[in-house]
């Protein structure tokens, strides 16, 4: 793992001209890797943005790097869709082809480096939680920066966060990859005339179902919808619409409306139980990647 700040060397910026370590000399950095579609780092993205919010004129940069989990993650579009609807300010460098990451020696989504003022590697943090003290990290080195610089409170968020505490995640379904490169058989059933690619399943003709049994209180999904950049999903809880547990991308209908490559919140607030989620739809050239899940 690099000591120093190393050069971000990405294919691309936005919300910023390139930055290199000389430019970021004489701030508190924080690395910020991530992905899209990820979960994880969606459930973590508005610590992030809350401490660019709060500490950026007192010293704070953040760098959001994103790291593509799947192939439509390389595409600008994509990516400048994702930076606008999750509300990202901060700079963000697209590592398309995993230099900096591999530079970083990361190996995990997402994953949060920070650097004090002089571009040394403080600490490092994967995965979620730990917000407080991240936020901690992150004042200590604005105050050894500048040591009479007034700072604010602690972000609500974090103090949220802290007085909740970690959510148990104890025997909920796994992370279920669908493609055959990473796909675990028997976890998932197709019904319909479906391509086992590498990354996904996709729909070749006709109708098709997807079905997945699950334990958890909240199911999403990472899904393209095809070519024609639009799918509906109608979808079933044990073989019912799915009524009130119905996840925020499901209409009152039960149907999914898709119009980008995505995760998508299908269920939310499901009795901690066996079920059972279908998906159905006839929209040729569907992609499912993976299903995520949440208590």
């Amino acid at each position: 793992m690099a000591l120093q700040l190393p050069p971000i060397t990405v294919e691309r910026w936005v919300n910023s001209p390139p930055l290199t370590p000389d430019d970021l000399r004489g701030r508190v950095v924080l690395v910020d890797i991530w992905e899209y579609t990820c979960v994880n780092w969606i459930r973590t993205a508005p610590y992030v943005k809350a401490w660019h919010r709060d500490y950026a004129d007192l010293g704070l940069t953040v760098v959001g790097v994103h790291a593509p989990e799947f192939e439509f993650g390389r595409d600008a579009a994509n990516i400048d869709r994702a930076v606008r609807d999750h509300g990202l300010t901060y700079p963000v460098a697209l590592d398309n082809d995993f230099t900096f990451w591999r530079i970083l020696r990361n190996d995990a989504w997402p994953a949060k480096y920070l650097f004090d003022a002089e571009g040394r590697l403080v600490d490092r943090w994967v995965g979620e939680g730990a917000y407080e003290r991240v936020e901690s990290e992150i004042r200590r080195l604005l105050e050894v920066r500048a040591p009479r610089t007034g700072l604010p409170p602690v972000s609500p968020e974090a103090a949220a966060f802290a007085e909740v505490g970690e959510p148990s995640y104890v025997g909920i379904t796994p992370e279920t990859y669908v493609g055959a490169d990473r796909g675990v058989p028997g976890t998932f059933t197709v019904t319909g005339d479906w391509l086992s690619g590498g990354e996904y399943v996709e729909l070749v003709s006709g109708t098709g179902e997807l079905a997945l049994p699950f334990n958890a209180g909240e199911v999403n999904l990472v899904v393209d919808p095809g070519p024609t950049g639009r799918a509906e999903v109608r979808v079933l809880l044990d073989g019912e619409p799915i009524g009130g547990e119905r996840g925020a991308d499901v209409d009152a209908d039960s149907v999914a409306h898709l119009d980008r490559a995505a995760m998508v919140r299908l269920v939310d607030g499901a009795s901690r139980d066996d079920h059972l989620l279908s998906l159905v739809t006839g929209q040729v050239g569907f992609r499912a990647y993976v299903f995520t899940f949440g208590p």
